[in-house]
């Protein structure tokens, strides 16, 4: 146990309840470790336009009282989904369950069914895999609660109006459970990544307060030439 009141330690049954991370918080690892830990570990938030923008569009995909039911299909809205095995919980924006002889049944609903999450997203479709991590482990957490195999899922750009398959492989589900391993060691020791300069940190909401300029050292060489340019001037 630490400072955080939180262990990462992992027994046969799962984490224990009080150390289970925010399933969403995988996204904002896969972009920036840093990022992550400034918002779960120190508990640090700013907005800018494209966190408000997203905020709103989730509000309106997180309405359970929209969840509806026409024919063959339900959709239940903002699911609240959870893993022992990696530690987890949140919601899912929308799960989509197909009437199907080999689904699963689920409480209070006649008939199986097999769940098609989808995750619903600001913008456009990314090069690196933060969406798509996310949906995984929301798959993974409804595998485990419903005791099936979930083989893909769907992510919907709100840019685009499009929807974008998403397999559930093997090299996916391991991006996944390594990415928890490691924001569980992190939270448990309470340490937050030294900040790395890159291209994606001027569209960062905490770029005021990570201040990534300071994170970059110079070499003693860059050091030398800078003080001879200045000379030189």
């Amino acid at each position: 146990m630490n400072m955080f009141g939180r262990t990462a330690k992992r027994g046969l049954d799962g984490y224990p309840e009080d150390s289970w991370l925010a399933l969403s918080g995988i996204q904002h690892f896969a972009f920036c470790p840093r990022q992550w830990a400034l918002i779960h570990v120190e508990q640090q938030w700013a907005e800018n336009y494209l966190t408000a923008a997203g905020s709103l569009e989730h509000k309106r995909a997180h309405d359970y009282q929209a969840s509806e039911k026409r024919g063959e299909l339900l959709v239940l809205r903002d699911l609240r989904v959870f893993s022992r095995e990696l530690g987890i919980s949140g919601n899912c924006d929308v799960v989509e369950f197909h009437a199907d002889a080999k689904g699963v049944p689920l409480e209070g609903r006649e008939g199986l069914w097999c769940p098609y999450p989808i995750e619903y997203k600001h913008g456009k479709p990314k090069a690196n895999d933060a969406d798509r991590m996310q949906l995984c482990a929301e798959a993974m957490c409804l595998e485990e609660m419903l005791a099936c195999d979930i083989e893909e899922g769907a992510l919907f750009y709100q840019r685009t109006k499009h929807r974008e398959s998403v397999r559930f492989d093997d090299e996916l589900r391991g991006k996944v459970r390594k990415a928890y391993e490691t924001m569980h060691d992190l939270m448990a020791k309470g340490y937050t990544p030294k900040a790395r300069k890159t291209k994606a940190c001027d569209a960062c909401s905490l770029k005021d307060v990570c201040l990534p300029e300071l994170g970059r050292v110079e070499s003693v060489n860059e050091y030398i030439q800078s003080h001879m340019d200045e000379g030189e001037r």
